[in-house]
């Protein structure tokens, strides 16, 4: 267990946190222990939920920068290890990876079914948690994991619409860097990805899409505008949030000095962390305010961006 007051850029961070790991969550034939890391404030009541879908690679020790400040906004946020996770050694050639992805949605279903059990590891915090206001975030990998328990689904190689994995206690989400169509898909992303062909006609449940303006993926033989078609291909309600200078990680949303980020800038990592939190707040709670407060504070310390609404 583990205790911190947050150190940030603004105010926001001087709630004091808490945070738990690991904690071991009943699955069934998954071959490694589904872990999570729980991180909430240790004061308050009502409090809402993110469970958290980490990019290719990462693991619940990941995203602190971002999972900090939404916990400091008020959130439980619960994160997973996924099975390809650096630590559980699974490469692109193991057998396993190519169904990878139905486990991702797995690991998050029993998040949620054991919800209460989890959160029981950390004294008190279940009576403090709002149990119907429960959201789903990810990023990267993470972003089409979470999106299929908001509704989305997955097109096999034929072109049929799979399984709907949505869940009914996730009441709405955020979508970072969520990869788009797979109809411009690269030959590495064919052979290796297969599974990287999302329909978001079916997905209905209210979302937060989170795109960067120079995020060029290897997946794909188109541009940035990729990671848009979340927003432009779902039903609404739904908001996209484009930031001009963004790349893949944002300024470094999945750790401080993390090797992978091309485009370090703290402004931009607190940019989509709040925005996320003020963008969840007001589908929660009907905080109208909290947005409108986001653009007016950042809006010249974190470069250009722009929103979209429908």
């Amino acid at each position: 267990m583990e205790l911190h007051s947050g150190k940030g850029p603004t105010p926001l961070l001087d709630r004091q946190l808490i945070a738990v790991k690991p904690i071991t969550v009943p699955t069934a034939d998954r071959g490694v222990d589904l872990q999570v890391k729980v991180t909430a404030p240790v004061d308050g009541g009502n409090l809402p939920v993110i469970v958290f879908s980490h990019g290719n690679a990462w693991s619940m020790d990941g995203y602190q920068p971002i999972v900090d400040r939404w916990a400091a906004a008020g959130f439980v946020v619960v994160q997973p290890t996924h099975l390809d996770s650096r630590r559980h050694d699974i490469g692109l050639d193991d057998p396993r990876f190519a169904t990878i992805w139905r486990v991702r949605i797995a690991d998050l279903h029993a998040v949620l079914d054991g919800l209460s059990d989890i959160l029981d590891h950390i004294g008190g915090l279940t009576t403090r948690v709002d149990h119907d206001r429960v959201t789903a975030v990810g990023h990267s990998w993470g972003a089409q994991t979470a999106g299929a328990l908001l509704g989305a689904r997955v097109f096999d190689t034929e072109g049929n619409p799979g399984e709907d994995f949505s869940h009914p206690a996730v009441k709405a989400g955020a979508l970072i860097a969520a990869t788009g169509t797979g109809d411009t898909l690269t030959p590495f992303a064919l052979k290796y990805l297969p599974f990287a062909r999302p329909d978001f006609s079916t997905m209905s449940a209210p979302a937060l899409v989170i795109a960067g303006g120079k995020d060029q993926s290897a997946m794909s033989t188109r541009g940035p505008d990729w990671f848009t078609d979340a927003y432009h291909l779902s039903p609404g309600p739904k908001r996209l949030l484009t930031i001009a200078e963004g790349e893949h990680l944002f300024g470094g949303i999945s750790g401080e000095a993390a090797k992978d980020t091309t485009d370090e800038n703290p402004a931009r990592v607190v940019l989509v962390a709040d925005a996320v939190s003020a963008y969840l707040h007001e589908v929660l709670s009907a905080d109208a305010e909290s947005w409108q407060a986001l653009q007016d504070q950042i809006r010249h310390s974190a470069g250009a961006f722009n929103t979209e609404s429908k």
